[in-house]
């Protein structure tokens, strides 16, 4: 009853905050400066988590900050909840989330979205999207941005395991920046329900930048490795591996 109750308050507190924070947008709208609106945004996140953690009963506890070199980065985050969209937002300086095109379409922070430079994917157009990610990746990196990737593409319940996509191998080839893996246990206190959340403390672990990697199957073992040995160190959910199945012929 208590974690429905507080998902009930959060939610109320995050649409009047946005809804607040919304009217701020359209001067920066209208003058376009992505840099300026990359603020906004970042004050917008550091809200919603204060709002949060008070209203949720949430501490939030980083560790591995150490493993964030600073300048360009790819991070290889678990996806668990909305909150591993907007934790990037306070952790690093230039952040850049690769996300789904539809979320560019949300009244007041999908303009917003675009406008701070986030790189948007059409899941539908296949080749070609994984072709415009990697060019626009490349120029993020050349923007100094810290790119946020979630390479299993898709939201997980916490320790479930799904198959990395071709994404984050073709951007591995691609570039010469820091891939860093990071576990997290966000579904367990911000659940895919949005009415229910729940007190506790929640995890977010940045492990060491990995090894460069050409090969896809090379690349993925590693990620999988990082991941597994980030969640038995922190006492985070993961489930055993399934040896029944080749996740790279499933």
């Amino acid at each position: 009853m208590m974690s429905i109750l507080r998902g009930v308050l959060f939610n109320l507190y995050l649409f009047w905050i946005t809804l607040f924070m919304g009217l701020g947008t359209i001067p920066i709208r209208l003058m376009k400066n992505q840099d300026l609106a990359l603020s906004y945004a970042k004050l917008w996140a550091r809200a919603v988590l204060a709002g949060f953690t008070r209203i949720c009963s949430v501490r939030i506890e980083v560790t591995g900050r150490e493993n964030l070199p600073p300048g360009p980065l790819l991070i290889a985050s678990q996806h668990q909840s909305f909150f591993d969209g907007f934790i990037w937002m306070t952790l690093v300086d230039r952040p850049d989330y690769i996300i789904k095109s539809e979320l560019t379409r949300i009244p007041v922070v999908g303009p917003m979205l675009l406008l701070t430079g986030m790189i948007a994917i059409d899941r539908k157009a296949g080749s070609k999207a994984l072709r415009n990610m990697m060019r626009d990746t490349k120029a993020a990196h050349a923007d100094d941005r810290q790119i946020i990737i979630f390479p299993e593409g898709t939201r997980t319940l916490p320790g479930e395991r799904h198959p990395i996509q071709p994404g984050i191998v073709a951007l591995a080839r691609q570039t010469d920046v820091p891939i860093v893996p990071v576990a997290t246990d966000s579904g367990l206190f911000w659940d895919r329900n949005a009415w229910l959340k729940r007190p506790g403390t929640l995890h977010v672990v940045i492990g060491q930048p990995l090894p460069p990697q050409q090969e896809r199957k090379a690349f993925t073992q590693a990620l999988e490795s990082a991941w597994d040995e980030l969640c038995t160190t922190h006492t985070l959910p993961r489930d055993p591996v399934d040896n029944s199945v080749d996740p790279e012929n499933a």
